[in-house]
């Protein structure tokens, strides 16, 4: 008798034809072309200023900014070719990602390695609260890509904590018992 259920219900969940694809809708596709204009602005800003920074603790910020816009320009990669899965058209044109970005502009010129560690923090936390906002809704519709949100969101935040703590310098009751400043 057990087998002959299972039969049954094998039986009873054959399709008779294959599923249509999950098409993003209107609201989702433009969610996702929101969020790559500010990724693709995030790339090339933090280009911007790992070329151009100057100052104390250059190297290390220049490497950071460098990791900042590869995350972005996989995030943005991420991002897009989701958009085509779900049957939406990406859109990173220079002049598009100019028009819609909600980055604001980074001047030209040098700057000086704590201007562009605040300017990107900046820059990451706004990317990251389009995507916090953005990602009940975009979860609620497909879950699959809130799950990309989520890990976007996660790598840009990761990001403004190492840019965050080298804004802040710690002083000597913050340290733990017997640890003491160089020169003390």
């Amino acid at each position: 008798m057990t087998s002959t259920t299972r039969q049954t219900r094998a039986a009873s969940r054959r399709r008779t034809a294959d599923s249509a694809p999950f098409v993003a809708s209107k609201e989702l596709a433009g969610t996702l072309q929101d969020v790559l204009a500010d990724l693709l602005e995030l790339q090339s800003q933090a280009k911007q200023a790992h070329w151009n920074i100057v100052g104390p603790t250059f190297h290390s910020v220049h490497l950071q900014l460098d990791e900042i816009a590869s995350t972005a320009r996989a995030s943005a990669d991420t991002v897009a070719e989701r958009m085509r899965a779900l049957g939406a058209d990406p859109d990173g044109r220079s002049d598009t990602v100019a028009r819609t970005t909600t980055l604001p502009e980074l001047s030209s010129g040098h700057l000086e390695t704590s201007a562009a560690v605040s300017l990107m923090l900046g820059r990451l936390h706004t990317v990251a609260g389009v995507i916090r906002e953005a990602s009940p809704d975009v979860a609620n519709e497909d879950a699959a890509t809130g799950d990309l949100f989520n890990v976007a969101l996660q790598e840009l935040e990761e990001h403004a904590w190492m840019l965050r703590d080298q804004l802040e310098t710690p002083t000597a009751q913050s340290w733990p018992a017997g640890v003491r400043s160089i020169g003390n």
